[in-house]
């Protein structure tokens, strides 16, 4: 294992639980713990470089509140996040795999070592999942791929990333539908508004869209919003 410090902030809505996850961190040689991921590390001034910056989530389960604090974290930050969840549905964990979560572990098996190493693979810009996880995706995806040979959308429930549009695309689209500008979209889904339009931009060239109403034409067409 590496001798390099990793900056670890960890969040959680159950401060019990935050408490548990940082007992288990405080006193690895290798990890110096923040209080939130935009502080400096608590021993010492040094300020890590991004590869070395990770940051732990404790949830129950991925509901509205946390899923937009994940996205916050995965996006807004320079930090690899690892989740720590009771459960994941189906939908929920390829939308945690498209927000960009390095490391997933169940909460019931979340060992003091374990998570040492989840937050170490994560750092190295690794993933790691647990066996009945990557079960899980591999025939999700299996599904989504069959949906695109015969040319059937597939939403279930709006959380699941399609061959056609991303949830993040969607999200933003959605908005858009809504009447939100740039702005109050970045604030709304704690996007940079550079962020913002680089997800338009990227969409309206990927799908040859020629403006905001097209995009939104297409996503309604499509069934995605």
């Amino acid at each position: 294992m590496s001798d390099t410090r990793i900056s670890v902030a960890v969040h959680a809505t159950d401060p019990l639980s935050r408490a548990g996850v940082i007992s288990h961190l405080r006193h690895q040689p290798t990890v110096e713990l923040v209080d939130r991921a935009d502080d400096p590390p608590e021993q010492t001034p040094r300020t890590p470089p991004a590869a070395e910056r990770v940051a732990v989530m404790l949830v129950d389960r991925l509901d509205d509140p946390a899923g937009t604090e994940l996205r916050r974290l995965a996006r807004s930050t320079d930090h690899r996040v690892v989740l720590i969840a009771s459960e994941l549905r189906e939908p929920e964990l390829l939308a945690v795999v498209e927000y960009g979560v390095r490391a997933i572990l169940w909460r019931h098996q979340a060992t003091p070592q374990k998570l040492l190493r989840a937050v170490h693979s994560a750092a190295r810009g690794e993933g790691e999942l647990p066996p009945d996880l990557i079960n899980r995706l591999m025939t999700q995806l299996g599904r989504l791929r069959l949906s695109a040979l015969d040319g059937s959308p597939s939403t279930s429930g709006g959380l699941v990333p399609t061959l056609g549009m991303a949830p993040r695309e969607v999200d933003v689209v959605r908005l858009i539908a809504e009447g939100l500008d740039t702005k109050q979209i970045s604030e709304k889904l704690a996007y940079s508004e550079r962020t913002v339009k680089n997800v338009l931009h990227a969409l309206m060239t990927r799908l040859q869209l020629q403006n905001r109403a097209h995009a939104v034409a297409y996503a309604l067409r499509e069934g995605y919003i």
